[in-house]
């Protein structure tokens, strides 16, 4: 290969896109093929939490507008981190940081709201309805990637960014294995109105609340409000900067997330139907009552009010470690190589870091400072064990495994218990509020 690679990225999602990004703000030819057949197509409208890992790729990868846009999307910070019983009883509550550096702070993002800004700039890139299903590498340094509808595409470096089925996995590295956490989420959408709002204590509303339910079923809630109403219109009080890069943003017209309240359930499959995973709708939300029999009224009355369509049952599902290979003109980022569970945001933070760390090793290899195959190389040296450090400490949160004591008949209440216990004594001293409070705004770790 002689000069800029022409870069192939399959998936769409938050890593993906923010690689695509900064590759084409470097002059690096880029493009982009997704399974899904339009932007707004995919059920991607639950929080994620976008911390300090993800800010800085974000601010470094984006154009400035565009970064600036982001924050503008974002909803409300959450101003409290609270735990909370299944009967509504507040356990602890930790008062956390006001609003600071963009890339120091924590950033309540809905995840399509994300996708419509990632896409942003991009419509010449991006190719939808597009379903990779193998590659074929050449001595001559090429590669095509060939899709389910009979075309292909060829470029010098081959990038998987399409998440935990990942197809290119598959192919490329067929010893790496996901497997079952053993914990089942299903996720609802309730819209927020003046009834909804009223249902939440204050200071759940305005924070990130766990929910620690006798029985083994756990939950979080968290309320959404953006700078835009359901007509699209922006809220009074707006900034006028921010309102100007609302009304000039296009994604607005694509995406129809209002303010709403998250309501997350999950608990260790074994208690779930064995067909969850293909119920919908109200049905879902049929089982998510059933296992919420215990939770105080209003929560249950969350769970009635939301959105059949919003009702997503979620298995959660991890990596497990990858032996070394050796690095060639295909690599990966995000889900597709260090799948981890669900929480804090990591998973979506560590696709970011990836996307900026590629992005630097690809300008290098532009620049003539070394070969395509050892930038990649250089990536993934730094890459694989960051992420599966991430992949173990996810997995090893409180409730995030099906083997977790707090699933347990017996034993569970003592673990719960315990639980309880420590975040009341934690947000009761000052040192170790502090503490708490330091990592919840640094958690996802990045280097310096």
């Amino acid at each position: 290969m002689s000069g800029a690679p022409h870069v192939l990225i399959i998936g769409a999602g938050t890593g993906g896109l923010c690689l695509a990004h900064g590759l084409r703000r470097a002059g690096i030819s880029v493009a982009v093929y997704e399974r899904h057949r339009h932007r707004a197509e995919g059920l991607l409208g639950y929080r994620v939490g976008i911390g300090p890992t993800g800010s800085r790729a974000l601010r470094e990868c984006l154009p400035p507008e565009l970064f600036a846009t982001f924050l503008a999307t974002c909803a409300r910070p959450p101003r409290y981190f609270n735990v909370v019983t299944q009967g509504l009883r507040q356990t602890a509550s930790f008062e956390l940081r006001p609003d600071a550096a963009p890339e120091h702070t924590e950033h309540s993002v809905a995840r399509m709201v994300l996708r419509q800004v990632l896409l942003t700039g991009l419509t010449d890139v991006v190719h939808f309805d597009k379903t990779f299903i193998r590659y074929e590498q050449r001595d001559d340094g090429t590669l095509t990637a060939h899709f389910a509808d009979g075309t292909s595409a060829t470029g010098n470096l081959l990038v998987a960014a399409d998440g935990t089925h990942s197809a290119v996995r598959h192919q490329y590295l067929p010893h790496a294995v996901t497997r079952d956490a053993g914990t089942i989420n299903i996720a609802t959408r309730v819209p927020l109105t003046a009834h909804t709002r009223d249902l939440v204590p204050e200071r759940v509303r305005q924070g990130i609340s766990l929910i620690f339910g006798a029985g083994g079923t756990m939950g979080v809630l968290h309320v959404m409000e953006f700078r835009w109403d359901a007509d699209r219109a922006i809220k009074p009080g707006v900034s006028d900067a921010d309102a100007a890069l609302l009304r000039d943003w296009p994604g607005l017209a694509h995406d129809t997330t209002t303010d709403n309240i998250n309501l997350i359930i999950w608990s260790a499959a074994r208690r779930f139907p064995a067909d969850v995973m293909r119920r919908r709708g109200e049905d879902l939300k049929r089982v998510a009552l059933d296992l919420t029999g215990n939770w105080h009224p209003h929560l249950r009355e969350l769970l009635t009010l939301s959105d059949p369509d919003s009702a997503l049952p979620i298995k959660v599902t991890t990596s497990e470690p990858v032996p070394p290979w050796k690095s060639s003109t295909v690599t990966l980022l995000g889900d597709a190589i260090h799948t981890m569970t669900p929480g804090r945001g990591v998973g979506a933070n560590t696709a970011l870091r990836d996307a900026r760390l590629l992005c630097r090793q690809l300008v290098q290899a532009a620049a003539g400072d070394k070969t395509l195959v050892q930038a990649v190389a250089d990536y993934e040296a730094a890459m694989v064990p960051y992420g599966f450090a991430r992949v173990t400490e996810s997995l090893n949160r409180s409730g995030t495994s099906g083997e977790d004591r707090m699933y347990r008949p017996v034993v569970g209440r003592l673990a719960l218990l315990g639980a309880r216990g420590y975040f009341g004594v934690t947000s009761r001293v000052p040192r170790l509020r502090r503490r708490f409070v330091d990592d919840f705004h640094t958690y996802e770790g990045d280097e310096a």
